[in-house]
């Protein structure tokens, strides 16, 4: 049996986008905004190459429709964008409803901010036994300090957190075959000025 903080399975998992829309991806303070966009572009990709279902959910600020990062799109390709009245996308019926039928337990989490718009999820995600991992490099807090205590308190939880990076290095498997050579491809990618 697989312990709690055991290695990811791209069978069992799914991308959570939480958030990263004009007006709030500007606010991150403990990421820088072109690492963040390089981040979510690199998790967008290991998601397509290894199957892996994608959620993007949202809120609509003063009634409009979120302009999310076209990162997004360009690595996932179409998407519908889930929008919730929630900080919280597990307290949302639909957005809940949506995760529990994708049949997989292990959410991977991106967004801004990590106090709010991930922590929560996660917490919840926790709460109702799925493994929360918060991708740290695809995300963005509004201070070093209330972000720490975010991620201590989902570690706290049961949660844990994961850089997409080591993502991509579980994930590929044999590093001689097509797929484990476009991961780390993805890295080299993410990793270019």
């Amino acid at each position: 049996m697989q312990g709690k903080h055991a290695q990811i399975d791209p069978n069992d998992a799914l991308v959570l986008f939480l958030d990263l829309q004009t007006g709030i991806v500007e606010l991150t303070r403990t990421n820088p905004l072109e690492r963040l966009r390089k981040s979510v572009a690199a998790l967008g990709k290991l998601a397509t190459l290894f199957g892996i279902p994608v959620l993007v959910s949202a809120v609509r600020e003063q009634g409009a429709n979120a302009i999310m990062l076209p990162e997004i799109r360009d690595t996932v390709g179409d998407y519908t964008i889930h929008y919730r009245s929630t900080c919280d996308s597990f307290q949302n019926v639909h957005v809940r409803d949506l995760i529990r039928s994708t049949g997989r337990h292990t959410i991977l989490l991106s967004g801004v901010a990590t106090e709010l718009a991930v922590q929560l999820p996660a917490l919840s995600a926790s709460d109702e036994g799925y493994r929360a991992f918060v991708v740290v490099d695809a995300c963005g807090g509004m201070s070093e300090r209330t972000e720490r205590a975010a991620l201590d308190r989902i570690y706290q939880a049961g949660g844990s957190s994961i850089s997409v990076m080591t993502l991509a290095g579980e994930i590929a498997g044999d590093l001689r075959e097509p797929r484990g050579q476009q991961a780390v491809g993805i890295l080299f990618d993410m990793a270019k000025p």
